[in-house]
């Protein structure tokens, strides 16, 4: 099926929701018992890790980290916010920087000032956004980032999002207390699915949509780890404890150039392999052969598919042993803890 399609339905009891662009699942998000990125504590300092510059607090939640802080007390309140999801038997990690995000808006507490995304290029439209922007946060401390979607979008349906998170900000960081609380639980799948899936595209809500779109099919060949790059070459994306590890195979291709063909592949496909396995962390890349002289092309191909995905992602660079290493923020649950 032509076109892009937003899929809200559930998967294995949990709310869920696909984007498929051209009948092939381009991302997946389902929710979990974890707490959810965005989440809002008042959070209890806890103890101070000498040498790392963090500091572990108390939350609803369970044990949380916070990096690169000094000078805070133990008993101490603070407002987090879940900034990703925790490893297997990790504190939950959050920032002390809380931004209420919505699909125009996104209010900034701590940081004054109102900006435009650069996304949006033309004069005009970021004169007329500004100038909704003044009036909208006309005598505000609190600060507000106008995203790329409403470059598009009716204004008036732009103010009524920058006044609906304005009062949420203004809310939520008015609480005041001395004990761990969830101040703002994270937005769910479909919430999410909302604010940051803004292409065209049609929305699919029936019951028994995941099925009759094959969405499932697609969910059960996503947790077998095997990517099939073309006719011959297939990579196959294994998480293990320490990192994930996605090893390039030519299969029956045994051209001069299969490696090449192979790992560029690889490079186009391996955004999407990982926002719809969840997968962030160290990731380690295998690749299959291919002369020194080619991999200039490989990063140029890694780079460029990487510029469009949405889960922010360092490219590290080349091993001595010819591996190609990324490190990936953990903003997804992987999705073999979605289901266990």
């Amino acid at each position: 099926m032509k076109g892009a399609q937003i899929v809200l339905g559930t998967y294995a009891g949990h709310e869920a929701a696909a984007l498929m662009v051209d009948g092939l699942m381009d991302d997946l998000l389902v929710a979990s018992d974890a707490p959810a990125p965005g989440t809002i504590y008042r959070a209890i300092v806890d103890r101070q890790i000498k040498g790392q510059g963090g500091v572990f607090l108390k939350t609803p939640d369970g044990q949380a980290y916070l990096r690169g802080v000094k000078g805070l007390s133990p008993g101490a309140a603070i407002t987090v916010q879940v900034s990703g999801y925790a490893e297997p038997g990790k504190a939950i990690p959050v920032s002390d920087r809380v931004l209420f995000k919505s699909r125009y808006a996104i209010v900034t507490p701590d940081a004054p000032g109102l900006n435009i995304s650069r996304q949006i290029k033309d004069d005009d439209t970021r004169d007329s956004l500004l100038e909704i922007a003044h009036e909208c946060m006309a005598g505000e401390e609190q600060g507000l980032i106008l995203r790329s979607a409403a470059e598009a979008a009716d204004l008036d349906e732009i103010a009524d999002d920058i006044l609906a998170m304005k009062a949420v900000a203004t809310n939520v960081m008015a609480e005041a207390g001395s004990a761990a609380e969830t101040l703002l639980e994270g937005d769910g799948p479909h919430t999410l699915a909302w604010r940051d899936w803004t292409m065209l595209a049609d929305v699919v809500t029936e019951d028994g949509a995941f099925e009759a779109l094959g969405v499932l099919d697609q969910i059960e060949e996503a947790r077998t780890g095997v990517v099939k790059l073309d006719a011959h070459a297939t990579a196959y994306v294994e998480p293990t404890r320490a990192l994930v590890a996605v090893d390039v195979n030519t299969g029956a291709d045994a051209g001069f150039a299969a490696g090449q063909r192979a790992n560029l592949a690889l490079a186009r496909a391996l955004p999407r392999a990982l926002r719809v396995r969840g997968l962030g962390g160290q990731i380690v890349l295998d690749l299959a052969p291919m002369p020194k002289k080619e991999r200039r092309g490989f990063e140029n191909a890694l780079r460029a598919a990487f510029r469009k995905d949405t889960v922010d992602t360092v490219l590290a660079g080349w091993t001595p042993l010819g591996h190609y290493e990324l490190q990936r923020k953990r903003a997804r649950l992987p999705l073999e803890l979605c289901v266990s």
